[in-house]
């Protein structure tokens, strides 16, 4: 986390929530992540679930930057978050410029996961969208990046408009292909990212 956001918290703001937990979203409030991975939901009216996006250490998340009904945050991690009512970030020239900056970053991630969709091969969005959590989140190791996070292909189906069994046929051919591998802790490690 940046030092001046951490010096520039209280205590009071900060919290400690374990993975799988649902986190509250407050009308006039931001959660900053400043460890862990969170990851951001929906549920249409017909009950279906909808991952719209993921948020990792310095991004911010919460019902002022969201327009969607039914929005829910739940930790796919151990986190600490920090929690700023927009009063606190406004009075903070140092705040509001991170803020700026988080945003950027979501928006940017908000369009090339919109950009996904336009792919008219699925295995295209599959391969894409690895590639795109294997860059924002993925830790070197020797075989290439490892994607720490434990998405199920529901999950990544409902991101990519298309279906679990569909996501599980292509991920099994990402892996003989030897695109991508699992480690020790079954976490995904891409081996083969393009030069961006």
């Amino acid at each position: 986390m940046p030092q001046m956001l951490q010096s520039g918290v209280s205590k009071k703001n900060q919290v400690h929530l374990t993975a799988g937990s649902s986190i509250p979203l407050l009308r006039n409030s931001l959660w900053i992540v400043a460890n862990g991975m969170v990851k951001l939901g929906a549920v249409t009216e017909q009950g279906d679930e909808l991952l719209l996006g993921l948020v990792g250490p310095n991004e911010p998340f919460g019902e002022p930057l969201s327009m969607v009904e039914a929005y829910e945050a739940i930790t796919l991690t151990d986190c600490d978050l920090i929690c700023l009512t927009l009063e606190e970030i406004s009075q903070s020239s140092d705040l509001s410029m991170l803020m700026v900056n988080a945003v950027a970053a979501r928006v940017r991630q908000t369009e090339f996961m919109l950009s996904l969709l336009g792919l008219r091969r699925v295995e295209d969005r599959v391969r894409a969208f690895l590639e795109l959590m294997a860059q924002d989140y993925g830790q070197p190791c020797d075989q290439g990046l490892r994607v720490g996070l434990r998405l199920t292909h529901q999950e990544i189906a409902s991101a990519l408009s298309t279906t679990r069994v569909t996501v599980t046929r292509v991920v099994g051919q990402l892996r003989d292909q030897g695109w991508l591998t699992l480690d020790a802790q079954r976490h995904l490690v891409i081996t083969h990212l393009p030069q961006r």
